[in-house]
């Protein structure tokens, strides 16, 4: 079986659209990428399946039937999505309500353990960041705030 080119085209467009809606700060955008990247998924699987007759024996000779287990998987991915769908809506409605917007901002968390990390990188990666590698670390030149800065602006919200 040979799939038709126009759905693999269909799909790869569909995936790269729905990736690329998710890699955003926007809950909306990453909604709308979660429900492209579901509706890509329904297709890859529907071009799995063969065309055929219905799977019901003594219906349908067996070599005539056509394969009931990507529709099953359709139907499982179409309610996992729609779950999906549902909870990021509730937090976009949740983030829109509390904030008036729906940007996800940086974790205080994330960001503590991001400026610890790249302390303890030590001198031997000032080239890899645009340094000159000779061990003279700059904290002007590089944008990490001190820890404690970041957790108590943490605090302050």
């Amino acid at each position: 079986m040979s799939a038709n080119l126009t759905y693999v085209i269909v799909v790869g467009v569909l995936v790269a659209a729905g990736v690329t809606l998710l890699l955003e700060r926007s809950l909306t955008r990453v909604l709308m990428g979660v429900i492209l990247l579901g509706n890509g998924a329904n297709l890859l699987l529907l071009t799995g399946g063969r065309a055929g007759g219905a799977p019901i024996v003594g219906t349908t000779d067996p070599e005539q039937m056509s394969d009931p287990l990507p529709q099953a998987m359709i139907l499982t991915a179409i309610v996992i999505t729609l779950g999906m769908t549902a909870f990021l809506l509730a937090l976009a409605y949740r983030s829109w309500h509390l904030n008036g917007h729906d940007e996800v901002q940086d974790d205080v968390e994330d960001r503590r353990i991001m400026d610890l990390a790249i302390r303890d990188e030590g001198p031997g990666t000032a080239d890899i960041e645009g340094g000159t590698g000779d061990g003279d670390d700059d904290e002007s030149a590089s944008d990490a705030r001190p820890v404690a800065n970041v957790v108590e602006a943490g605090r302050a919200g």
